[in-house]
């Protein structure tokens, strides 16, 4: 629940992390500590209980933390080794998370998920040594929303139309609301004392919890063991817990963007740009739009490079964008467009394959290198939308105009759907267009977009 609001709401980077590390942690720690709990009570309410009696629980756990580990080792041997087809690596990794699951609820049950857990730590582990693993992530995430959609139908479904009209009732809504404004701002308040959490900080993590699939699962698992055990209220847990998710995922949904930016924690500026690349028209082109309000960072490896950019008050990152390190290095919540402008065709491309399945195939883009327009006319046009500006606006040619004395102008467009060729009175470039709402449009060689009344033009040329 919480990865899809924290990439809506762009948040800063210390409650991102906050937020998403607690939702990481909960969902398999939190059923294993229910779990504990109700095994405490249970042995306890016995005549005669031992301490004793509390060991099969801690054995049953460690050993499906044993399971998730020994399964994350052996699929990380066999990849390296080479044992995995390509195209059937995510299939196959897939059905070792369902026998790992497995495996661990055949031990005891709720202790599958932290099964997989320990399995999905180790194979993060071994990215380090096995780098072929890392290519699965986006499938991954992928069969797990389309997973999570499908528990939610199944569980929604079983309910009866009785146990939902339960949902709406005084006791369960009041439940909710001490839930969402007295338990967990307290619970974080209490948890962050002594921590670097500032007051806003604490406030908007204190505000976002919502409750998904997990919650509704594991309630109903307890439910029928209360119910078992000679509680028959206990069938109020699945409206009870229905009535969380609900209200939360909506509550938490439609307010953290407004909150984190009343609160400051959020990006203010609708639209960002990541330049790969620290060159002469690079640098110029990110200072024009940072002048307009728009968010930008250029990288390189070339620290002297970046030091010209830094001297005009430019974000940079100093180092190889491609690498692992930059994953934790550089925070592109801001962002969500990225442009592959250095002097080597062959790498631009790359960084667009590795990036399009983060800031997606219409929001990455690559500038042609060479003078020749032969090379461009055999590309196929579906990848001609991602080459950036227009015939023969290319790495070479735009820097060489940047250092003669070629400046950025900004045009305002004061009529209505105007075609981007009616505007070309003068000799200038088209780059790009930025909308009233304040997002970035880039021309491209095939995609001419058209231009609206209220939209900037951003153009390249010689000064009058």
């Amino acid at each position: 629940m919480i990865i899809p609001l924290l990439r809506q709401a762009k948040l800063t980077p210390r409650v991102a992390s906050v937020l998403k590390w607690e939702g990481i942690i909960v969902d398999p720690i939190g059923p294993l500590l229910a779990l504990f709990a109700y095994e405490i009570i249970k042995i306890t309410s016995e005549e005669s209980f031992l301490l004793s009696d509390f060991i099969p629980f801690f054995v049953e756990s460690i050993l499906a933390i044993l399971v998730g580990y020994a399964i994350g080792m052996l699929v990380s041997l066999l990849v390296s080794k080479g044992l995995f087809p390509e195209y059937l690596k995510s299939p196959i990794i897939f059905c070792f998370v369902l026998i790992c699951f497995a495996s661990g609820e055949v031990i005891m049950h709720e202790t599958g998920m932290l099964s997989v857990t320990v399995m999905g730590l180790t194979l993060a582990r071994s990215k380090k040594y096995v780098h072929s693993i890392g290519s699965i992530g986006h499938f991954m995430e992928n069969i797990s929303v389309m997973l999570t959609s499908t528990v939610f139908i199944l569980l929604t479904a079983s309910l009866t139309r009785d146990t939902i009209m339960d949902v709406f009732t005084w006791p369960i809504i009041l439940f909710v609301i001490i839930m969402l404004f007295l338990v967990r701002p307290l619970s974080i308040w209490i948890s962050t004392i002594g921590t670097e959490l500032t007051l806003q900080e604490k406030t908007l993590v204190g505000w976002i919890a919502p409750r998904g699939v997990v919650a509704l699962t594991v309630s109903g698992y307890f439910a029928g063991l209360l119910i078992e055990d000679g509680y028959p209220n206990a069938s109020i847990l699945t409206p009870l817990t229905l009535a969380l998710v609900f209200i939360t995922v909506c509550a938490h949904g439609f307010s953290i963007g407004p909150i984190a930016r009343k609160l400051g924690l959020a990006n203010t500026n609708s639209s960002g740009v990541v330049m790969v690349g620290a060159s002469s028209f690079s640098i110029a082109f990110a200072q024009h739009l940072k002048d307009m309000g728009a968010s930008v960072l250029i990288t390189d490896t070339s620290d002297d490079q970046l030091y010209r950019a830094r001297k005009f008050g430019i974000p940079t990152y100093h180092g190889e964008i491609l690498s692992e390190h930059s994953d934790f290095e550089v925070d592109m919540t801001p962002y969500d467009t990225i442009l592959a402008m250095k002097g080597d065709a062959a790498y631009n491309a790359l960084v667009c394959q590795t990036y399009i399945p983060e800031f997606g195939y219409h929001n990455t883009f690559s500038l042609p290198i060479g003078t020749s327009q032969v090379e461009h006319r055999e590309i196929p046009s579906a990848l001609k939308a991602n080459l950036l500006f227009e015939e023969g606006a290319t790495f070479t040619e735009l820097n060489k105009k940047v250092n003669i004395g070629y400046t950025f102008h900004t045009i305002e467009i004061n009529s209505k759907q105007t075609l981007l060729k009616e505007k070309r009175k003068s000799k200038g470039i088209p780059l790009c267009i930025k909308r009233k709402n304040g997002n970035l449009v880039f021309v491209t060689f095939k995609e001419k977009p058209l231009l609206d009344e209220g939209d900037q033009l951003v153009v390249l040329e010689l000064e009058k």
